[in-house]
């Protein structure tokens, strides 16, 4: 056992043994800490025995244990808790990371400096920038160079504004970032957290935890970025600048828009009043994923229904998954019989690529799920548990009616208000830029990523890790004085979750032509599998935070621009 000293107080180390513990014992340990699961190898010493090891020898052994990449505010508040208490104290996990982890945001949270715990974190070998980034951003008189913290506020200038901190705002600072480092950039977004929103879904599923799809926002704007915590309210683009909430105005010469879009709630009457409570839910919050899951569990016999309201929305297969997801619970658990089950699409068809519809329609039958096309949701009575819809006909529109038991509803969804009331946008509201270059159509140094903008694609997070690198390259070679030379082909991806444990993996472009990221042979798209389950359950959130996020553009390079205009 090597031990790695990180206050008199407190000591961390790999995985322990029984006989490691006497070692402990000997020095004093009054408290062992266990940040490991159990059964993650099979040389692995269980909590159990290490627990009852430790109580023969006179120690407390108390486990605090998650996986990797899983670290949460409730485990960092217990482990707080264990060592204020002043014990003796021993931690171990299989490497001594996550030990570590939860020690560097103790002590950046008891107001500790940050040089002491980052000349620890060089000495062990541990990155814990993105753990104690926040408490130190909080804090500006804690903080040293090292930590990122919102700038002021004032009237200021940079090469590139970015407005929003999205997977978007950030992943295209860090990009830009690496092509030219000399780049003064600054993100303007007011929100304390950034999520990863894909998860949301899973989270509704039972399969990911609603915290493990949550980060702090200062933990991952990019280094020498400037982050203004301000909102947008409007654009002066004849003047290169836009306007803070707060008076402050910000000068660019190059500006990126991509706030992503607004999930309109109070389109649907009574909405936002019945969320949360009465079997009334949406994937589409954060706080109400996991509300998703307790209907889901809780259900065994009733009715179920799942709305799409018209296009354009965030992620079009997303209203379908938590369909599946929920049917595929019920299935296993013996309850689907006893559960009527309905989906009520505002649109003509179950997928707008129908290359995919075979799939998806036998899943449908599968689950027995009766479908009503054209059907818009209008109202919600939570109280009395009943749904409006406006069901469009040869014949006309009508209301119609239907009571539930669980109801999971996909607001209609349109532009921020600032982007639609600005200059910046089209006649529906959205941002107006060229489909392929991204460039704004009127004014040649704004640029558009996301959802915000009026392109045709699906709008999920894999067509923004596609667009990113194409604005990047694009941007610069403006700057420069170049051709642009870099396209956006449309694509976009939607992981269709039919059932735990597979996925109709969905990947297409503009004109909803199929680009496939692999070959048939090693993963169909097409079909159900349990490769592509494997790459959103287990791949995708680790490729979003560890490299979309960093600049890192693996299988996003842009397509030649003359290649993809001549398609």
């Amino acid at each position: 056992m090597i031990l790695m000293k990180a206050s008199p107080q407190v000591t961390l180390s790999a995985q322990i043994s029984v006989q490691d513990l006497e070692s402990l014992a000997d020095d004093g340990v009054e408290l062992v800490i266990c940040n490991r699961p159990d059964d993650e190898s099979a040389d692995q010493v269980s909590f159990d025995v290490i627990q009852q090891a430790a109580a023969a020898l006179g120690m407390e052994a108390i486990s605090i244990a998650f996986k990797t990449g899983e670290m949460n505010h409730q485990h960092i508040e217990s482990f707080t808790h264990l060592l204020s208490a002043g014990k003796k104290t021993h931690a171990y996990c299989r490497t001594g990371n996550r030990s570590f982890c939860l020690y560097a945001a103790f002590h950046a949270s008891t107001g500790r400096p940050e040089a002491e715990i980052t000349a620890l974190s060089k000495e062990f070998g541990f990155d814990i920038m993105p753990i104690i980034r926040p408490y130190y951003a909080r804090n500006p008189t804690m903080t040293d160079s090292n930590a990122r913290q919102p700038a002021s506020e004032g009237n200021q200038s940079y090469d590139v504004v970015i407005v929003g901190a999205g997977a978007g705002g950030i992943s295209v600072a860090s990009s830009l970032k690496k092509r030219n480092s000399r780049l003064s950039i600054a993100l303007i977004d007011p929100a304390a957290e950034h999520y990863y929103q894909p998860g949301w879904t899973m989270v509704g599923g039972g399969i990911f935890s609603a915290e493990s799809t949550k980060r702090e926002t200062a933990s991952l704007i990019p280094e020498n970025v400037s982050w203004v915590q301000q909102s947008v309210v409007s654009f002066a683009p004849e003047n290169n600048e836009v306007e803070l909430a707060n008076g402050g105005r910000i000068k660019y010469s190059q500006l990126i828009v991509c706030p992503g879009l607004k999930l309109n709630w109070k389109g649907v009457k009574g909405l936002e009043d019945a969320l949360g409570k009465n079997g009334v839910t949406s994937n589409y919050r954060f706080d109400l994923a996991p509300y998703t899951w307790e209907l889901v569990q809780g259900l065994r016999s009733g009715k179920a229904l799942f709305t799409q309201p018209p296009m354009p929305i965030k992620c079009a297969g997303a209203p379908q998954k938590a369909l599946y997801l929920s049917c595929d619970h019920w299935l296993k658990s013996g309850a689907l019989s006893h559960i009527d089950v309905g989906f009520f699409n505002a649109g003509g068809v179950l997928f707008g690529v129908a290359d995919y519809v075979p799939a998806l329609q036998s899943y449908i039958e599968k689950y027995k799920a009766d479908v009503h096309y054209m059907h818009n949701l209008q109202e919600i009575d939570g109280e009395n548990k009943v749904a409006y819809f406006k069901k469009a006909g040869d014949d006309g529109e009508e209301l119609v009616s239907r009571e539930f038991d669980m109801i999971h509803v996909c607001p209609p969804q349109c532009a921020p208000d600032f982007i639609s009331d600005s200059e910046l946008s089209d006649d529906a509201g959205w941002l107006d830029v060229n489909p392929s270059t991204l460039q704004h159509r009127k004014f040649a140094n704004v640029w558009g990523l996301g959802d915000v903008m009026n392109t045709t694609n699906a709008k999920t997070m894999a067509a923004a890790r596609k667009q990113v690198p194409v604005v990047a390259e694009n941007l610069i070679d403006t700057m420069e004085g170049r051709d642009m030379r870099a396209a956006y082909d449309g694509y976009g991806s939607c992981p269709l979750t039919v059932e735990r444990g597979k996925i109709v993996l969905a990947e297409f472009g503009y004109g909803g032509r199929v680009i496939p990221t692999f070959p048939t042979w090693l993963l169909n798209g097409k079909q159900p599998t349990r490769r592509a389950w494997t790459l959103k359950a287990d791949i995708l959130p680790s490729i979003y935070w560890q490299a979309m996020l960093k600049g890192r553009e693996w299988l996003a390079a842009p397509k030649p621009l003359a290649e993809v205009e001549a398609e």
